[in-house]
């Protein structure tokens, strides 16, 4: 835009930032500072979608104080714009790193220009939650985008600093935008605007001082990409693959694997699974015995000692398939993995167990900054479903309830709104601690024979495939990946499970039957209406049904 004296233009500064950090409270310092200099200042806002598909964009423009007289009729106060534009931002704040990458492909944020000073936390997105496979965003990939795409980056866990100090991100990236030096104003005038708005002063200025000390050091760089190996490494937590590339982590993760393999295994699983930890050390591939002694902790949590038995015996029968039991093993350690996962269903009992969970109530204090004693509520949202009953009870109960069209009807009117239920009151903790309790009764419930069955008949096949087709059985087993979640996300993935174990019977008859069938999983996990593994499976009709020798 021209200047209305020529030679001189606004600064203008983007902010990018989610409901509750302060967004707002950080354009308006900005201003407060610039109109105390003498600057023209404004900020407007644009409000971003709901749940976490956009943040709200506060945009400020600051004119400085005119160096000689406007032009002849020309206007005393410069027009100042209301919204940012693309590749006309001199600086660019986001609250959040994937923010930040959503910046610079909107334009904001350019090389030639900007200075982009951005917290580098994640606060994972909706479609990065929803989604049936592994959503998140590389976080790698946006630090490699932030360095690329801006002038200069400023870049650490401003959250993290907040919550140091007991204040909001908001005050820690304004530390930061000072610590950078990019705007004309001293230290103490940046903290003289955090006084004047006369709020949560103390903290505020503690976290300022923390930012302002963040932006003097060097942003953090991406993590070269290693080579990649033909397999990933044997993952540490069931249910969780690595979250990064780095040749850190997976280096992590290889020591431990061999610390487990040559200590006691014991001391993974507690005191009353040490038979099971002994077995586990005894009868099993070594590369498979991280993952097997955290399906032994999980199934016995999830129902009891007898249970992780009953897993033990299932794996087994995968690892007598073992040509190597000495090498990766990989048939086996992806058995431990996903016949533990599908053992643990998620039903109503296993739900209300987590919920009144000690450690899960002491996280929900540490994240909430509760003092000792402090009174705290935690209250949870519940939207049952008449499966999720029915599944619950008895099988004869439960096969009755659900085929019963009054039943449903009045479960769907009862629960329609859904349900609050306080987890820290008498009533509330005393009504799921009694569904959590419930657990014996469990193996009569219409759902575990359901599950049983079905378990069973997919190890079945992957024992039966094994035997000609090693690769292709590693891969039958890992299609339980797209077993997830309750209600009609699970609905959905048993719909494309129960495909993909159709099609495995005709890929045995394909060359590469095996990264077929991985590809039909992958697109299984593309999306929840099942486009992609419909036109996946339309793909492989018409090839030939001859093995190649």
């Amino acid at each position: 835009m021209s200047s209305w004296v020529d030679g001189q233009r606004p600064i203008t500064i983007a902010i990018l930032a989610m409901g509750g950090e302060g967004g707002g409270v950080l354009a308006d310092w900005i201003v407060a500072m610039g109109e105390r200099a003498g600057y023209t200042a404004q900020n407007t806002s644009v409000a971003g979608v709901a749940q976490r598909t956009g943040a709200t964009v506060y945009y400020v423009e600051m004119f400085p104080p005119p160096r000689g007289n406007p032009a002849a009729g020309g206007r005393l106060e410069p027009v100042l714009s209301v919204f940012p534009t693309p590749g006309e931002v001199d600086i660019v704040i986001a609250s959040e790193l994937l923010e930040a990458g959503r910046a610079i492909q909107r334009g904001f944020c350019t090389p030639d220009r900007t200075v982009l000073i951005a917290s580098t936390n994640r606060v994972y997105a909706i479609s990065e939650r929803i989604a049936l496979g592994d959503g998140r965003v590389d976080s790698n990939e946006l630090l490699e985008a932030a360095h690329r795409g801006s002038k200069k980056f400023i870049g650490t866990d401003f959250m993290q600093l907040a919550e140091q100090s007991r204040s909001v991100i908001s005050a820690s990236l304004f530390g930061g935008l000072a610590g950078s030096n990019v705007l004309p104003f001293s230290r103490e005038e940046f903290e003289a605007a955090v006084c004047d708005s006369g709020k949560a002063v103390d903290t505020s200025l503690a976290a300022f001082a923390l930012g302002y000390q963040a932006a003097q050091q060097p942003p953090p760089q991406p993590t070269p990409r290693p080579v990649a190996p033909k397999r990933e490494p044997v993952p540490v937590a069931i249910g969780r693959r690595p979250s990064g590339d780095g040749a850190a982590v997976a280096a992590a993760e290889e020591e431990q694997r061999r610390a487990v393999a040559t200590t006691d295994p014991g001391h993974l699983v507690g005191p009353g699974l040490q038979n099971q930890a002994k077995r586990v050390g005894t009868e099993f591939p070594e590369a498979a015995r991280s993952m097997l002694l955290r399906g032994c902790a999980r199934t016995a949590v999830y129902q009891d000692p007898s249970y992780t038995d009953r897993y033990l015996d299932r794996v087994a029968r995968l690892a007598a398939l073992e040509p190597d039991p000495s090498g990766e093993a990989r048939l086996t350690t992806e058995a431990a993995r996903h016949v533990a996962l599908w053992m643990c269903y998620q039903d109503t009992i296993h739900v209300a167990l987590q919920k009144i969970r000690r450690a899960r109530l002491a996280g929900v204090r540490a994240e909430a900054h509760a003092a000792p004693g402090q009174l705290m509520q935690v209250r949870e949202y519940l939207h049952p479903q008449i499966d999720e009953i029915t599944d619950t009870l008895p099988t004869r109960l439960g096969r009755w309830l659900a085929g019963s069209a009054f039943s449903r009807k009045l479960v769907a009117r009862l629960t329609r709104h859904g349900m609050v239920v306080n987890t820290t009151s008498i009533i509330g903790f005393t009504m799921l601690w009694v569904m959590a309790r419930m657990r014996p009764l469990r193996p009569r419930s219409l759902r575990f024979g359901r599950e049983q069955q079905a378990i069973d008949a997919w190890l079945d096949l992957a024992v039966a495939t094994a035997a000609d087709d090693y690769a292709l059985a590693c891969e039958i087993v890992e299609c339980q990946q797209v077993l997830k979640g309750y209600g009609q996300t699970h609905q959905h993935g048993t719909e494309s499970f129960t495909k993909l174990i159709e099609a495995a019977a005709t890929l045995a008859a394909l060359p590469d039957a095996a990264p077929a069938l991985a590809r039909l999983r992958s697109a299984a996990l593309a999306d929840e209406d099942g486009k992609a593994l419909q036109a996946g499976l339309a793909a492989i009709q018409n090839q030939p049904t001859t093995r190649s020798a």
